[in-house]
Formats: C-alpha cells, sequence, structure tokens
C-alpha cells in the first residue's frame, strides 16, 4: 500500500486548484479521477465569467489548470474510483473499486455532482437513445433534429443555446408561468432573442416514448391537468445535480441532499477530511467558487498534516 501526505479524490476545477496549492506546500500527493480530468467543467462550451479569461472553453481552461498541477513532481495522477475510506492509525485508507489500497495523512474530497434523473417513464430505458445530461457530449447526435430541454436554471439556458449551433429547433419545458425562468438575466435575454428557441410554460415532462430512439413526450399542463403527448427527437434533462457522495455517506455529516457538512476552513466533520468544490454545502457552485474551495482546503490540510501530533 502506498503512502502519501494527501490525497485528492476529484480532479475538476476544486481537486487540480488543491494539487497546484499542494505541489506549492511540497506535499506528496496523489490525486484520484474516477472519469476525466476536469470534470463536468469540459462539458462547458463557453466559460465568460472566470477571471483573466474574456471567453474560454471550460475543455481549455480546465487544461490550463491541470497542465499547473502536472508541473509539481511531488504531484501523482491515476484515474480509479474510490469506493470506501477508513481511518487508520497513520491516517486514512483508501479502496478503491478496483482493490487498490492508498493511505493518507490528510484527504480532499473533491468529487462533485452529477445530472440528477427525474425518474419519469422511459428515461432510464432512453438514456443515450434520445435521453441526453449533456449537449456537448450529444450535439452531433441532433443535427438538423426538433429536441426539447427539461429546465430553465443557467444550465438549461447556456446548452439550449449551443444547441441551438445543431439542432432545427428547441422547445424548452419549464414548470413556471410564462416568463418565469431560473436563470441570470445575461443568459435569459440571450436566449429570448434566439429564433430556434421557444416554450412550453407551467408544465412538467411526465414520460419519455419511443422505439429504437425517443420519439414522444408526454407533457402535463399544470395550469388545467391536461397532458397532451408531443413528437420530439430527443430531450435533453437539466434539472439539477445530485452530489458524488455516496462512499462518504457512514462516515461524514451530510445535509439533506446528500452535499458534505464544511466549515469555511473546508474541514468536514472527521478530522484530517477536508472537502471542496460543488460536493460541500455551498450558496454558489461556480468553476471561480471550487478552485477557491481547492486552495483553502489545501492550506488547511498542510497544517493539519504539519501539526499531527504536536500537543
Amino acid at each position: 500500500m502506498k503512502n502519501y501526505d494527501l490525497i485528492i479524490i476529484g480532479a475538476g476545477a476544486a481537486g487540480l486548484s488543491a494539487a497546484i496549492y499542494a505541489g506549492r506546500s511540497l506535499l506528496n500527493t496523489l490525486i484520484i479521477e474516477k472519469f476525466s480530468f476536469g470534470g463536468r467543467v469540459n462539458d462547458t462550451p463557453k466559460v465568460i465569467n472566470y477571471p483573466g479569461f474574456k471567453e474560454i472553453s471550460g475543455r481549455d481552461l480546465i487544461n490550463e489548470f491541470r497542465e499547473q498541477a502536472e508541473n509539481f513532481s511531488t504531484n501523482e495522477f491515476c484515474y480509479g474510483t474510490v469506493s470506501k475510506i477508513e481511518k487508520i492509525d497513520e491516517g486514512f485508507k483508501l479502496t478503491t473499486s478496483r482493490r487498490k489500497e492508498f493511505s493518507s495523512k490528510a484527504i480532499i474530497i473533491a468529487t462533485g455532482t452529477y445530472a440528477k434523473m427525474i425518474n419519469v417513464p422511459g428515461e432510464t430505458e432512453f438514456a443515450g437513445r434520445g435521453v441526453s445530461y449533456c449537449s456537448t457530449c450529444d450535439a452531433d447526435y441532433f443535427k438538423d433534429k426538433d429536441i426539447h430541454i427539461l429546465g430553465s436554471g443557467d444550465l438549461a439556458l447556456e446548452e439550449a443555446d449551443y444547441l441551438s449551433n445543431f439542432a432545427n429547433s428547441i422547445n424548452m419545458i419549464i414548470i413556471h408561468e410564462e416568463g418565469n425562468f431560473d436563470g441570470n438575466n445575461l443568459e435569459v435575454e440571450k436566449i429570448k432573442k434566439n429564433p430556434k428557441v421557444s416554450y412550453t410554460w407551467h408544465s412538467k415532462l411526465e414520460g419519455i416514448y419511443g422505439n429504437d430512439r425517443v420519439n414522444s413526450l408526454d407533457i402535463l399542463d399544470l395550469s388545467d391537468n391536461t397532458n397532451t403527448r408531443v413528437t420530439t427527437d430527443g430531450i435533453f434533462i437539466f434539472a439539477g445535480m445530485s452530489p458524488n457522495s455516496f462512499f462518504v455517506k457512514d462516515i461524514l455529516d451530510l445535509d439533506n441532499f446528500g452535499f458534505i457538512k464544511t466549515d469555511e476552513c473546508m474541514r468536514t466533520s472527521v478530522e484530517g477530511i477536508f472537502a471542496a468544490g460543488d460536493i460541500r454545502q455551498k450558496p454558489l457552485r461556480q468553476i471561480v467558487t471550487a478552485a477557491n474551495d481547492g486552495a483553502i482546503a489545501t492550506v488547511y490540510a498542510e497544517k493539519y498534516i504539519r501539526n499531527r501530533g504536536v500537543k
């Protein structure tokens, strides 16, 4: 079992920021990523609110993070899925789904979130066959198609604008009454000017249907409780995010939604374990706040590591 000063779980904006600060602090650090370095930032086609960049793709921005983190010889990167964390005398033992084991004096959890499913009929059945949660992943499959989007938050509005470069038409299913979006004013005004985008207001998605692929939806009008079946070539669901915290639910304090509770220093309910980024309970989930969390988490993880055993 290989030993480290610090293990960072997750290599999105928070995890990579933490890794940069760990490298600066000369901590012997392992960064473990489950899928792709950069996390959900890779799915963001355009970032216009990160300081220092007037406009940059999420993928290009996160590559800047990664290159900087990789510049430190004390940082080691690997792919894996952490399935268990245990407290041991030396600190902590981590076990991956492939039964690899690592130990460290401190841990930073930066595993972020995943797209929330809404559990309507057909959602699971047609996942990848007309049901999608990521525009940059699947936009090419909907070129010149007529599609629907569920949601009206910032993510839904940004993705609608991006998908309009591919799709023939987009209809947004919005639970609120006409004119009431959940997103920020800049994105709202932008999408209102997009001629490809229309809206179904005060409505809910009730079902997804098709044969080999999605071909229709059931939409409930909340004003009169009438259900209408409409044709479509696909549905993108942006109904919020859920935290990737299942592997720590038995050892850390979580809120009612599964986000990790921390203090302002990113300390969790277990001494020596810190959390950063979208995985933690916080009022704003953005790339810039994730980077901030990662920096703070490592600063206090280093203090914890340096002071271990000091009375």
